[in-house]
C-alpha cells in the first residue's frame, strides 16, 4: 500500500516542483459570473431542461441534495485576528505530488452532454489550474483522448460490472495511458430513483424521443456547439468505455443491462484491482468507521466520504456529519477525501478542518463547463480558490496545514 501523504509541506518546496501557475479568474467570465451559483444559471440557460436537470437535481425528495447545503450553512467559521496572514498557500502534497489547492475535479458522466467533449475541456481545465481530473466510467469521451492533455494529473472512476473482465480490461486501459489513482464507486449498487428524468424524456445513453425532441428544440444554441458537432463526428453521443451492446438505446432495453450490473462488488474485488493497478486506490461513498477499517485491512489508500452529491440513496448522511469518525478511524493509514455539497470555498475550509486532506468538486465545473468550456471549467476553479483563500486569511491559516476544527463553530443539538 502506498502511504499517504499528508498537506503541510512549505509553500517552498511545492512551488518548486510545481508545473503550473496559480489558478486566477477567466477575464472575459469574470464581470459577468461572479460565484458557483451565477454559473449555475448560465448553464441552466443554455442546456435543455433535461440535460440541466439531470446534472443538477437530486433523487426521490431531493432531501439530501438540501441538507448539503443546509449542512455547511449551519456550521460557522471563527475569525482569528492579529495574524500575518499577508502570505497565503493552498498548495499540498497528496500521493506525493504537488497540487495547487485541495481539490480534485470528481467524476461526472455528464459533462459530454455540457460541452462537446467536455470531460476533455474539464481536463484541460484541471492541468491548466494544478488539480486532478477524475474520469468516469459513463464518460462519452475515451480514456486515450484524455491521455492527451499534457501536464495534468488523471485519476480514473470506475464502476465495477457484473463481467469482471470487462472492467479489468479497463482499469487496464487506464493505467496503461497513465492514470494515476484509481476510484472505485461502492455506493451505486442498483440505479437510483430519479423521477424527473422520467418526466422529461431524459436517458442514458442519450436519445431521441418526442419529450427530448421538443425539449432539445428549445435550446438551439446547445445543439449547435453540443449535439451538432456529435452527429458530424461519429453520431449520437455514447458512453465510451461501455460494451457495445450497451452503448444504443437505453440500456435497460439491451443485452448489455445483466453485464452492466454491479450489484455483487465486495471487498474480495480489491485484491484483484492491487494485482492490476499499482498506484493509489481509493474506495467512494464510505459513511461507516467498520468500511474504513477494512480497507486498512484490505489495502485500500484512500476513502471519499460522499453521498453521491444527493444523486443516490435519498435522506443518506451528509458528509459533514459522519466526516470527525471516518477520519477517526483512518488515522494516519489512509486519505481521507471528502465530497457532496460544495459551492463555496468556505465549504472547501470546513471539510479540511474536519479532517478530510482533500475535497472532490463535480457539479461546480460542470456548470463552469457548460456556460464556456475549458475557460468555464477553469473560471469555476479560479472562484472556488479565491473563496477559499479569503476564508483562509479570516481564519488566521497561512497554509493549509493550518486548518483545523478551531475554526469551526457548531450550534450543540
Amino acid at each position: 500500500m502506498n502511504a499517504p501523504t499528508a498537506p503541510g509541506a512549505t509553500e517552498t518546496a511545492l512551488r518548486r516542483n510545481a508545473p503550473w501557475p496559480s489558478p486566477k479568474p477567466v477575464p472575459a467570465l469574470a464581470g459577468r459570473y461572479l460565484n458557483i451559483e451565477d454559473l449555475r444559471l448560465g448553464a441552466k440557460r443554455r442546456m435543455p431542461r433535461g440535460v440541466f436537470e439531470f446534472i443538477d437535481r437530486g433523487s426521490e425528495d431531493e432531501a439530501t441534495l438540501r441538507d448539503n447545503r443546509a449542512g455547511f450553512q449551519r456550521i460557522k467559521l471563527r475569525n482569528k485576528v492579529l495574524v500575518d496572514v499577508s502570505t497565503r498557500s493552498q498548495e499540498i502534497e497528496l500521493f506525493g505530488k504537488p497540487m495547487s489547492m485541495p481539490l480534485a475535479i470528481a467524476p461526472t458522466g455528464a459533462a459530454g452532454l455540457a460541452w462537446y467533449e467536455g470531460e476533455l475541456e474539464l481536463a484541460r481545465a484541471a492541468a491548466r489550474s494544478g488539480v486532478p481530473f477524475t474520469l468516469a466510467t459513463p464518460s462519452l469521451t475515451a480514456i486515450e483522448r484524455i491521455a492527451t492533455v499534457e501536464e495534468g494529473r488523471k485519476w480514473f472512476q470506475l464502476y465495477m460490472w457484473r463481467d469482471r473482465e470487462l472492467s479489468h480490461a479497463l482499469v487496464r486501459r487506464a493505467r496503461d495511458a497513465g492514470f494515476e489513482t484509481l476510484i472505485l464507486t461502492g455506493d451505486t449498487p442498483v440505479p437510483p430513483i430519479r423521477e424527473y428524468n422520467r418526466r422529461n424524456g431524459f436517458n442514458s445513453p442519450f436519445t431521441f424521443n418526442p419529450t427530448i425532441v421538443a425539449d432539445v428544440a428549445t435550446s438551439p444554441g446547445w445543439m449547435w456547439r453540443v449535439l451538432r458537432p456529435y452527429l458530424l463526428n461519429g453520431g449520437m453521443p455514447k458512453q465510451a468505455h461501455y460494451p457495445n451492446d450497451a452503448k444504443g438505446a437505453q440500456v435497460r432495453m439491451v443485452g448489455g443491462a445483466e453485464t452492466l450490473r454491479g450489484d455483487n462488488l465486495s471487498w474480495d474485488d480489491i485484491a484483484r484491482l492491487r494485482d492490476i493497478w499499482k498506484g493509489p486506490i481509493l474506495v467512494k461513498g464510505v459513511h461507516q468507521p467498520d468500511d474504513v477499517e477494512r480497507g486498512i485491512r484490505e489495502g485500500v489508500d484512500g476513502v471519499v466520504i460522499s453521498n453521491h452529491g444527493g444523486r443516490n440513496l435519498d435522506t443518506a448522511v451528509t458528509s459533514l456529519d459522519v466526516l470527525p469518525e471516518i477520519v477517526a478511524a483512518a488515522g494516519d493509514k489512509l486519505v481521507v477525501i471528502a465530497d457532496s455539497g460544495v459551492r463555496r470555498g468556505g465549504d472547501i475550509l470546513k471539510l479540511l478542518a474536519l479532517g478530510a486532506k482533500a475535497v472532490l468538486s463535480g457539479r461546480p465545473t460542470l456548470y463552469g463547463t457548460a456556460v464556456a468550456g475549458e475557460d468555464g471549467a477553469a473560471h469555476a476553479l479560479a472562484l472556488l480558490k479565491r473563496e477559499l483563500d479569503t476564508a483562509m486569511a479570516y481564519t488566521g491559516c497561512r497554509e493549509v496545514a493550518d486548518i483545523s476544527p478551531r475554526v469551526l463553530w457548531r450550534e450543540a443539538r
